[in-house]
């Protein structure tokens, strides 16, 4: 029997580019699960949720959060808002207040109802620039000016569960720290989406030459979100209470996912526009701590980004849609 057999799991963002996964893991588990979602599904998602228990309401309402989590034994919290670093410097308050919001209402019921296993997921905004990311570094520094506003909502959710270990003694507590996730159900709107989903649907949708905002020597470490989901499900089950990465540990740069998709459509040529800013040079997750406790990632990024290239092509003229407004 596994560990999450038969257990009452809630999943915060079960509709988002990571939930959709880790919802499929623990249907493969066995376990009952309930998830949480702002606005109602749409009944044609290819994602078969008849086995799921869907709840709606806002986690910035406390006593709904409360409610939901009565009679609960497990928490993945992954609701969020998830944007490009400009976005985030244009809309500020909409990533800082929300997230903390949803972060302290949902911490606190869910600790006042004994919920036994909680997982945050926090961000590789928490960091602040450097070529390789250590767990241990974060209270060290301040996060980059890029990730001002996130990178704090989310430490403060770190701070939040961090205080109710040491004075409630609240032991099954779990920060994760994602780097540049990515996959199916991702956000291809080119107005908010991160650099692999805005490059693959400029590609899939005719751009050429596709236009790439810097010189792509920016490098960045990018992890699919079905090997985010089963570190999720490793993290709590091994009962791992330390804040840890979850990456590849491998860095890639935007010249080379430009190259993988010129190997995908022949014909594509490259057009970088270096008037354009390309985020902090390089950021590499440390995986030493993750692996020391026996999990890696298993998905390439040349794997994964045809996988998520066809994903795509077979879904971009159909009404998908990220379903929770604010989902991570």
């Amino acid at each position: 029997m596994g560990y999450f057999q038969n257990k009452s799991v809630i999943v915060t963002g079960a509709t988002g580019l990571i939930g959709r996964q880790l919802v499929k893991l623990l249907a493969k588990e066995g376990a009952n699960i309930t998830a949480v979602s702002l606005d109602k599904f749409n009944k044609d998602d290819e994602l078969d949720f008849k086995h799921v228990q869907f709840v709606f309401g806002d986690l910035r309402d406390f006593d709904f959060c409360k409610s939901i989590t009565e009679s609960c034994e497990i928490v993945f919290h992954l609701a969020g808002i998830k944007g490009s670093p400009m976005l985030t410097q244009k809309q500020p308050s909409t990533f800082f207040v929300n997230t903390l919001m949803f972060n302290l209402n949902l911490i606190e019921a869910a600790r006042r109802n004994r919920v036994k296993n909680f997982l945050y997921t926090s961000s590789v905004g928490v960091y602040s620039p450097s070529d390789v990311l250590y767990e241990d570094s974060v209270w060290k520094s301040m996060p980059s000016s890029n990730d001002r506003f996130a990178g704090w909502a989310k430490r403060m959710g770190e701070l939040q569960l961090e205080a109710a270990q040491i004075e409630f003694g609240w032991n099954g507590t779990h920060i994760v720290r994602p780097s540049n996730v990515y996959g199916p159900w991702d956000n291809f709107d080119l107005k908010t989406s991160m650099v692999i989903p805005s490059l693959i649907a400029k590609t899939a949708n005719g751009e050429n030459p596709l236009k790439v905002w810097g010189d792509g020597s920016a490098v960045r470490d990018f992890i699919h979100a079905y090997d985010v989901a089963k570190a999720m499900l490793f993290v709590v089950e091994k009962n791992i209470n330390e804040p840890v990465n979850i990456g590849s540990g491998v860095g890639v740069s935007i010249k080379h996912i430009a190259a993988e998709l010129q190997k995908i459509k022949s014909d594509l040529q490259i057009e970088w526009d270096i008037s354009k800013p390309k985020g902090d040079d390089v950021r590499i997750l440390d995986m030493t701590k993750l692996k020391k406790y026996g999990f890696a990632a298993s998905i390439s990024i040349e794997d994964g980004l045809k996988d998520t290239y066809q994903w795509y092509e077979t879904h971009k003229n159909s009404s998908f849609k990220r379903y929770d407004a604010f989902n991570e």
